[in-house]
């Protein structure tokens, strides 16, 4: 794909503040499991924490195919900021610019597209995540708003988060038209974090199981209408799972640099290594397989910026890029050998933080429900 001047300038400068300030740290961030709040806010300058919205609500109003190509480069820095920057992007700024009411895009926005401010998305529960309609929290309609009780699972954010758009069951009676989200202030009474997750990956972003109790949440804070809550969560798949299709072509593209780099320079034999057909054609369909998975991606991006529908092939983005991300970086470990193994050389992270793409923002099962039901 050939992009234009402002996409290509787009990625360069994500580019380079990504290995200047986020890459050479990115073992110090994993080790302190998370960041300095200082940190989301330079990225915020870079117009990252809002890069889709509109300019009349304060963000960037990039296209997406500009929108995947910067989260790409974060996420070759840094896998488990990328999630943060996604989840900001396509779960919580979109979400309230197209679905909250221009009281709530007044209070809410400008902190969130500054980075002065996370979002988290509360929709998955212990017994209710590709089946979002099996959610328990319920929100039973008092005086002047309702009362929030129940319990989240695998919330991203949730720790460090000042607003946390929940969804609930207000009309059990009604199956997934009975659902409603709502916004959420962390510090409201009742919110509480109940424990952040030890992970196989990603330590530096917060995955939390949270639980309300009877949390008050005002009328004004209701996201959409009532019983509207499951489309507004489904409405942003493509943009989300577009999202963690790019993060997946950036961490690869990182292990992958590192392991062509390494091949270079080992000697074995009396020559390089990459000069060895075993390791040279391995680095070769590596190289070729990334490179479909990025084009994929893409596709999808730019089909988004046609306002054409793309669940299809964004789900396409999100299986074939998570699937050859893991696969790529199993294979830059494996060029490196026992070196791949030791966290000094940045492989063994990425594999690390690389594994749940193929599971969260929909399982690599549930992608391809999508995808043979649109056949």
């Amino acid at each position: 794909m050939i992009f234009n001047e402002t996409q290509s300038a787009i990625q360069q400068v994500v580019r380079d503040f990504a290995q200047v300030r986020i890459r050479p740290h990115s073992a110090v961030f994993e080790a302190a499991k998370g960041y300095p709040r200082a940190l989301f806010e330079e990225v915020a300058a870079l117009g990252m924490m809002g890069m889709t919205a509109p300019e009349s609500v304060g963000g960037a109003a990039a296209d997406y195919v500009s929108y995947a190509l910067a989260l790409i480069e974060i996420a070759a820095a840094d896998g488990a900021l990328s999630t943060i920057v996604s989840i900001q992007n396509s779960l919580i700024v979109s979400g309230l610019v197209k679905d909250g009411n221009a009281e709530q895009q007044a209070r809410f926005l400008p902190d969130l597209i500054a980075g002065r401010m996370l979002g988290a998305f509360a929709l998955t529960e212990t017994d209710a995540g590709s089946d979002a309609a099996a959610m328990r929290t319920r929100a039973e309609k008092v005086d002047g708003g309702y009362r929030l009780n129940g319990a989240k699972q695998f919330i991203s954010c949730a720790s460090i988060a000042g607003i946390a758009i929940v969804y609930a069951v207000t009309d059990p009676a009604a199956g997934k038209r009975g659902i409603t989200g709502f916004i959420v202030p962390t510090d409201s009474p009742g919110y509480h974090v109940d424990k952040v997750e030890h992970k196989l990956g990603q330590a530096a972003s917060d995955t939390c199981a949270i639980r309300f109790d009877d949390v008050f949440v005002a009328d004004d804070l209701r996201l959409g209408a009532e019983g509207a809550g499951y489309g507004i969560a489904l409405s942003n798949l493509e943009a989300g799972r577009i999202g963690i299709a790019a993060q997946c072509i950036g961490m690869a593209q990182a292990a992958l640099e590192i392991a062509i780099g390494y091949a270079k320079d080992r000697k074995s034999f009396g020559q390089a290594i990459i000069q060895h057909q075993a390791v040279g054609f391995r680095l070769a369909d590596l190289a070729a397989k990334l490179e479909a998975a990025r084009h994929l991606v893409l596709h999808a991006a730019s089909m988004k910026d046609a306002g054409l529908p793309c669940l299809k092939e964004a789900s396409m983005a999100k299986l074939v890029a998570s699937e050859t991300a893991e696969s790529v970086v199993s294979g830059a470990l494996q060029t490196l050998g026992g070196y791949g193994y030791l966290e000094e050389f940045g492989v063994a992270r990425i594999y690390r933080d690389v594994r749940v793409c193929q599971i969260y923002e929909g399982t690599s099962d549930i992608q391809r429900m999508v995808i043979a039901r649109a056949l």
